[in-house]
């Protein structure tokens, strides 16, 4: 049953990172294994998704429900696909001294002993690269020197 969490300090606001994380439809655009994604239901405060994740010749979809607190928290539980449960949890808190810590934990167990097994074997190295791409995605889209939550000299 894999479990991480963790928390990051990154220069941008509460607002952004927020609003990056809640853009699910764009996950396969910059996510690694994210293949296909079908947003079924959002609203300002929830959101129903299929995600399809692949690596090599495994191919499965997840479906989640994602509760919004714009623009402190994003709650992801699990619906339905190969898993027995999933939790994940964003919180975005701002610093004195500008940007934002991101509170991270994912907490989840796979149906197949197989897939659970596959999955303690790479998940650190997969939650790293998953978290390194939020990161990138994050500089691409607002960059480090116009950041609104750097501090003024």
């Amino acid at each position: 049953m894999p479990r991480h969490s963790e928390t990051k300090h990154l220069p941008y606001s509460p607002e952004q990172l927020f609003e990056l994380v809640a853009d699910v439809k764009r996950y396969d655009e910059f996510l690694p294994w994210v293949t296909a994604v079908r947003v079924r239901s959002s609203s300002e405060t929830e959101m129903v998704a299929d995600l399809i994740v692949g690596f090599n010749a495994f191919k499965e979809r997840f479906t989640s429900r994602v509760y919004k607190e714009r623009p402190r928290r994003i709650l992801v539980e699990y619906v339905e696909g190969p898993l027995k449960y999933l939790k994940n949890e964003w919180l975005f808190e701002p610093t004195d001294g500008g940007g934002t810590d991101i509170h991270f934990s994912v907490d989840f167990a796979f149906k197949s002993r197989i897939f659970e097994t596959l999955a303690g074997a790479m998940f650190d190295r997969a939650l790293r690269k998953m978290t390194g791409a939020f990161e990138t995605r994050a500089a691409a889209l607002y960059g480090v020197s116009n950041s609104s939550a750097q501090t003024a000299a």
